[in-house]
């Protein structure tokens, strides 16, 4: 057998060691305690929002907030360059999702203190937001707040781009039908 690596003067021992090594590794390395910390004071906020959203409450986002950049910190995760917010999102989706499904854990809470909202028109807005089903509430907040693409949306959730744009028209006639009554006080 003819190998280019080895007409280079490459020898067998480096070329099989590179190959034993997981794809995922070769091609991006894992990440360091300092770029989480990065990626922590980066996106933190986002994901604890993204978590609230699903969750309506402060204390099970907190959770999973911790929940994901642990399993960063783990060093099982290798992440795309670029695409480090993409995998907090799904990280965290997956984790909201996990919550609800193995603890049989279904608890709705008062809305809170997630969001500095200044006025009261915005805040019927968030208030509609999370008063919608979990499945039309995270592309939505995905979308709107986060400012993902419905293709980008679609990665994160591990949905058809078709099942997106659904649940995204669905939730716009819900948010309609509960804004149109409503008129904010002068």
């Amino acid at each position: 057998m003819d190998f280019p690596a080895l007409r280079a003067g490459k020898s067998m021992e480096n070329i099989s060691a590179a190959w034993t090594l997981p794809i995922r590794e070769r091609m991006c390395p894992p990440v360091t305690a300092e770029e989480i910390e990065q990626l922590f004071a980066q996106y933190g906020d986002d994901v604890y929002r993204f978590a609230y959203s699903c969750t309506r409450h402060a204390a099970d986002a907190e959770d999973i907030c911790q929940t994901v950049f642990c399993r960063l910190a783990q060093g099982d995760v290798v992440l795309a360059r670029g695409r480090e917010k993409a995998w907090l999102l799904s990280a965290t989706a997956n984790a909201c999702r996990n919550r609800f499904r193995f603890l049989s854990y279904r608890r709705f809470a008062p809305l809170e203190e997630a969001a500095d909202v200044p006025d009261s028109t915005d805040r019927a807005v968030l208030e509609a937001v999370l008063a919608l089903p979990a499945k039309y509430r995270a592309p939505i907040h995905l979308y709107y707040y986060e400012g993902y693409t419905q293709s980008e949306i679609a990665d994160i959730l591990s949905l058809s781009l078709t099942n997106v744009q659904t649940r995204m028209q669905r939730a716009r006639v819900l948010l309609k039908k509960e804004l149109t009554d409503y008129e904010p006080a002068l």
